[in-house]
């Protein structure tokens, strides 16, 4: 009788290996894509602000444009 005891012990032994193995594979998922998440809000921060500087600057060095005067041209009354 000691023998299905133990067939169960073994079964379970191997079904908390497998359920163990399947938890680890998906936490170690989770913490990868949590990795990469992070890295990106990262890179989009870091380009941001390079962007942002890039602008800035461009403002600075930027030459004023005038507005071309157009010729006025004359008005025309309503033709009723």
């Amino acid at each position: 009788m000691s023998n299905p005891p133990s067939r169960i012990s073994s079964a379970r032994r191997n079904a908390e290996a497998l359920l163990s193995k399947a938890q680890k594979r998906d936490s170690d998922f989770k913490l990868e894509q949590e990795r990469e998440r992070e890295a990106m809000v990262l890179k989009t921060a870091r380009l941001r602000e390079l962007r942002l500087a890039k602008e800035a600057e461009d403002r600075k060095t930027a030459v004023p444009t005038l507005r071309a005067a157009r010729p006025s041209k004359p008005r025309r009354s309503k033709q009723t």
